[in-house]
């Protein structure tokens, strides 16, 4: 199972972004999908998930400018970021809980390599 994400760039402060994430390779499915986000000398935090169901949840420093969907039959899971913020300059990784068929009953946390979001003007 492998996470490649892709969207990072440069951009300025009030401006919108997106970054994407795609689940490849040989699995059964995927629960929760989300992304985090770690800032220079910072720890890693969470951003924003998406259960399969839809179920959302957003960390209190995004919420009413980043929107998280998921495509299930593309196993993507997107990340819509609108007003950026300095301080939303960060990596930014995404994640899924996905079940295998090497071990169906233990689903695994993937991780993708991680996108750089700069806001700067």
């Amino acid at each position: 199972v492998q996470l490649q994400a892709s969207g990072g760039g440069l951009v300025q402060p009030g401006g919108f972004l997106s970054v994407s994430c795609v689940v490849s390779g040989r699995f059964i499915s995927i629960g929760v999908m989300g992304w985090h986000r770690q800032a220079p000398g910072k720890q890693r935090e969470l951003v924003a998930t998406i259960t399969d169901g839809g179920r959302l949840n957003y960390a209190d420093a995004v919420k009413g400018r980043f929107t998280i969907s998921r495509d299930n039959a593309k196993n993507t899971v997107t990340l819509h970021m609108n007003l950026l913020r300095l301080e939303d300059t960060a990596v930014y990784f995404c994640n899924a809980l996905v079940r295998t068929w090497d071990d169906p009953a233990r689903p695994l946390t993937y991780w993708g390599q991680g996108t750089l979001v700069t806001v700067s003007s």
